[in-house]
């Protein structure tokens, strides 16, 4: 089997080493391609206007100045002698979950994964915080990942479709299960933080309030936080049937 890594968060972020882990339960056959700085938040986006510019660090593992989406096609349609059997993208430091899936560059690494028609998994540890400095259990991933994607692998997914992984914020032996689950929602309050720089010109900070609402039954957030493993099937078509069966009917009365 030959896997090709990605991530959103850096060829130097601590996730990429578990993920590695993960990995190497499965082969030795890795490829590695990961951006030269975090590019969390970035989606599904493609760098158009700039070059991309690649750092070899050894055999099979580079950096490259781009987004998790030009790290998938530089490994894929670049850098690689044959497509690979598996791409995981990962692992997040903090969860993707709920609306957050649309801005996840995490995500959009297993999306463009499943684009060019190859099998694709993202996957995402909860933290929390401790003395102001982020307390990620990456331990919980690296003990359950490989049982989590090995079981992933004795299926087959439907076409363009590919699966979410999030690992919940406790210790290895807290974990209580693992759920298929649906994408949950948050309320979101996103709002502008103006400042001013030393010299009295404001820019701004984006800044998250959101809150949980009540969730679907099986929705990830929920689940994420009864210690359970969540794995959400996702899927490329963004239509909505329903919606645009009304549209049809909207737009045939002429």
């Amino acid at each position: 089997m030959r896997i090709l890594l990605v991530n959103d968060d850096g060829i130097h972020a601590r996730g990429l080493v578990s993920l590695e882990k993960i990995a190497r339960e499965f082969t030795d056959d890795i490829w590695i391609v990961a951006p030269e700085s975090d590019q969390s938040g970035l989606a599904h986006s493609l760098t158009l206007n700039d070059p991309l510019r690649l750092r070899k660090i050894e055999d099979k593992k580079f950096a490259l100045k781009g987004t998790p989406t030009d790290c998938v096609i530089m490994g894929v349609r670049e850098l690689m002698d044959g497509a690979p059997d598996l791409i995981l993208s990962g692992v997040n430091s903090g969860h993707n979950i709920g609306d957050d899936v649309t801005y996840s560059g995490t995500v959009a690494g297993a999306m463009e994964g499943t684009l060019l028609g190859i099998r694709s998994i993202a996957l995402s540890q909860g933290y929390n915080w401790a003395d102001g400095v982020r307390a990620v259990p990456w331990e919980v991933s690296e003990a359950h990942g490989p049982g989590v994607v090995a079981k992933l692998l004795e299926t087959d997914f439907p076409e363009k479709s590919f699966v979410n992984i999030n690992f919940p914020n406790c210790g290895i032996d807290e974990v209580t299960g693992i759920e298929a689950t649906r994408q949950g929602v948050f309320t979101y309050g996103l709002s502008m933080e103006k400042r001013h720089d030393g010299r009295g010109f404001p820019y701004y900070w984006l800044r998250f309030g959101r809150e949980i609402p009540d969730q679907k039954s099986h929705a990830d957030i929920s689940v994420l936080q009864e210690n359970k493993i969540s794995v959400s099937a996702l899927q490329l078509d963004l239509t909505h049937e329903s919606f645009r069966s009304s549209l049809e009917e909207l737009f045939s009365k002429g």
